[in-house]
């Protein structure tokens, strides 16, 4: 799957992207940094970039300036109305955490097995060590922000 995205003859979901981001050892949103970019402290709106998951239509846009060396990351999604995004997040080389903020609508999040029901303005902590699915059970669009800290995990030598 690698090859083929590589080569662009293949549009990955953001369900394979995020076993990539999980097999590198990196949070899905350093997927989408601009390796190219210079490092910098500011990022500009009129110079971010919006992907479209090609199976849910959920739009990601990264907000924190590319390639700067920050423990934070801040993205803004907008989940369409009947729309659902699972991760099989689970184990990992490093301990991300994630805070998700509604902006707009409302979502459902589901870590492994509880379910949260999250409103406008709700916000929800959670650690990325389980899977996830996000679902938009409404009519409306929903637009959420997410807070995202990852740290690498040490093994402890005995």
């Amino acid at each position: 799957m690698l090859s083929l995205v590589e080569r662009g003859e293949s549009s990955p979901t953001a369900t394979v992207l995020e076993k990539i981001a999980s097999g590198f050892g990196v949070s899905l949103a350093t997927l989408f940094e601009d390796a190219s970019a210079p490092s910098h402290p500011l990022s500009r709106g009129r110079e971010r970039s919006t992907w479209r998951d090609p199976k849910s239509g959920y739009l990601r846009r990264n907000i924190s300036p590319a390639n700067f060396p920050s423990p934070i990351q801040i993205v803004e999604v907008t989940l369409p109305a009947g729309a659902r995004v699972a991760y099989e997040s689970g184990t990992r080389a490093i301990s991300i955490h994630q805070q998700l903020w509604v902006r707009q609508g409302r979502i459902e999040v589901t870590v492994g097995t509880v379910t949260w029901r999250l409103e406008k303005d709700d916000c929800l902590a959670m650690r990325l060590d389980a899977p996830v699915t996000y679902r938009n059970r409404t009519r409306s669009q929903a637009c959420y922000i997410v807070v995202i800290t990852s740290e690498r995990l040490h093994s402890v030598a005995r």
